[in-house]
């Protein structure tokens, strides 16, 4: 669990990146934001960390299903 403290500054610096990036690579047009919070989420690291993915247009066949769509062949649970 992470504090509020926590949880602002990690949306603080999730926007400072996103920007950075943003500002880097223009083909960037959307990012996917995840976490695993739990065993029984997929947490195998255990400390807070955040995943931030730039997406690009096109760089999957179908975007949706969130993070674990950016990943071709892992939208599936139990892979």
């Amino acid at each position: 669990m992470m504090t509020a403290n926590e949880r602002r500054d990690s949306e603080d610096l999730a926007r400072i990146f996103r920007n950075k990036i943003s500002s880097k690579d223009e083909a960037v047009m959307g990012f996917n934001i995840g976490a695993n919070c739990g065993e029984s989420a997929g947490q195998t690291i255990w400390h807070a960390h955040i995943h931030l993915i730039p997406r690009r247009d096109g760089d999957t066949p179908n975007p949706r299903g969130g993070v674990r769509g950016v990943i071709p062949g892992r939208m599936g649970y139990g892979q």
